[in-house]
């Protein structure tokens, strides 16, 4: 299974992933380009390659989702730092999505060992999307509104949830000690840097 860091729009964080000389749609074996669909399978959270015709005949089910790319920044989101604590996430860094089987909001956020699932109370969803409606818009299982308050940041993006599993794997696999070092912070703020030029591009392009 390829990991889902790898995928398209993290070509410019090629230093954080590892290219394959050769990919497989895993539905059905058949050789992919670089560049290809990814399937979501709700229940489980894993990620999968696909062929453009297993994404169209699976990628709308009950069981797999197909990922699109998305990157929104949400410049005038309406949350205070009470609000914030009563969400009662430990870090300042997480993401929050409607899960299918859950039926209803799930938060993540990212910690030394990989993904990390804290509770998150549905009156508080409602709460959040009271305040930005915008967020009733987000595709379930597929994606999410990811919150970096870190070192004084306050950054909302709504996007595809790939990215936030990449967030979650460049945490992982960089960290060292107890603090993380300078080595797994510094790739945050790459990150992060990567998202807002993402962003950019796109509002210029479309306007």
């Amino acid at each position: 299974m390829e990991r889902i860091e790898s995928g398209n729009w993290a070509s410019r964080l090629r230093r954080f992933v590892r290219a394959s000389e050769e990919e497989h749609c895993e539905f059905c074996s058949k050789t992919i380009a670089s560049r290809h669909a990814h399937l979501v399978e709700r229940a489980t959270r894993k990620f999968f390659c696909a062929c453009p015709q297993c994404a169209f005949l699976l990628g709308g089910g009950e069981r797999f989702a197909a990922l699109r790319s998305r990157a929104d920044a949400l410049r005038d989101f309406d949350l205070s730092d009470d609000e914030w604590e009563a969400f009662r996430i430990p870090i300042d860094l997480a993401f929050v999505f409607r899960s299918t089987p859950a039926q209803g909001a799930v938060a993540i956020y990212p910690g030394p060992a990989g993904a990390i699932e804290s509770p998150f109370a549905a009156d508080g969803w409602s709460r959040l999307i009271a305040a930005n409606p915008t967020l009733a818009d987000l595709d379930p299982d597929v994606e999410a509104l990811l919150v970096n308050r870190m070192n004084g940041a306050r950054e909302y993006y709504l996007v595809s949830i790939d990215r936030c599993y990449a967030l979650v794997g460049l945490i992982r696999r960089h960290w060292r000690g107890l603090s993380g070092g300078a080595e797994v912070w510094e790739a945050v703020r790459d990150y992060f840097g990567t998202l807002r030029d993402d962003v950019e591009t796109k509002d210029r392009v479309h306007g």
